[in-house]
């Protein structure tokens, strides 16, 4: 079941239900804020990768606040967070698959790997991924070698939003299977210490982006200053189809 909103397919459910599907079908998982949604008027690329995707989950807090107050249909919140303590907390139900690990530097690479490996998964040094600076062109032949030679069962992308869900509808145009891909990007490193300790019930209540922005003004208040015209984007557009501007 989905709410469509700015012409994307957002997932209306439960956490359990996306691994579910993901799980039996494979598939590109997004997970978009809101200063990633403003771009899609004029980034066509990530506005297709989130068009395409076979799950889009409801990240955005803000987004949500906007459509639940003014629009009848409602909608509820899952936070990348809360996508990656459920796989963490049920880990044993994913211990038997495989995992290709796609990440934004090898000390995160390492990281990322050693933090699953301690909660039981295997995943060895073949299966992450350093990704380079894409500089808009996300086609990384390499990367598509690597993951079709050992054809995972699950990817996940660690990487900046913007660019994390171009390279997975790449890998999923691309490969002759359908693995399950997630653009899950910093959420995994909230797990692990590289991003700012996140307290569940500070994303339950919207507040996750209040917590970055003061551990790292520079970075996050611009970003999601730039969020807020998302507020506009809603009330002209709707649930319908953006226009992209080229």
């Amino acid at each position: 079941m989905t709410i469509q909103i700015l012409g994307i397919q957002f997932f209306k459910g439960k956490t359990e239900e996306v691994f579910t599907f993901l799980k039996n079908k494979g598939g590109l998982l997004t997970v978009p804020a809101a200063p990633a949604l403003v771009t899609i008027a004029h980034d066509k690329e990530y506005y297709d990768a989130l068009l395409e995707s076979d799950i889009v989950i409801p990240d955005s807090g803000y987004m949500i606040l906007i459509w639940n107050t003014f629009f009848k249909s409602k909608i509820n919140k899952i936070s990348g967070l809360e996508f990656i303590n459920f796989f963490v907390e049920n880990i044993n139900k994913f211990k038997d698959d495989t995992f290709f690990l796609v990440n934004p530097s090898d000390v995160d690479g390492k990281i990322n790997k050693d933090f699953l490996n301690s909660k039981g998964l295997k995943i060895e040094e073949k299966d992450i991924y350093t990704a380079p600076f894409y500089n808009g062109d996300v086609r990384d032949t390499k990367l598509l070698t690597l993951i079709e030679a050992q054809k995972p069962k699950w990817i996940f992308i660690n990487i900046g939003g913007g660019t994390q869900e171009k390279l997975g509808l790449f890998l999923k145009h691309k490969l002759s299977y359908s693995p399950a891909i997630l653009c899950t990007g910093a959420a995994l490193a909230f797990k692990t210490g590289r991003q700012v300790n996140m307290p569940g019930w500070v994303d339950y209540i919207y507040m996750g982006w209040l917590l970055r922005c003061i551990s790292n003004p520079k970075v996050f208040i611009p970003r999601y200053f730039s969020g807020f015209k998302l507020l506009n984007m809603i009330l002209i557009n709707k649930s319908n189809k953006v226009t992209v501007n080229n």
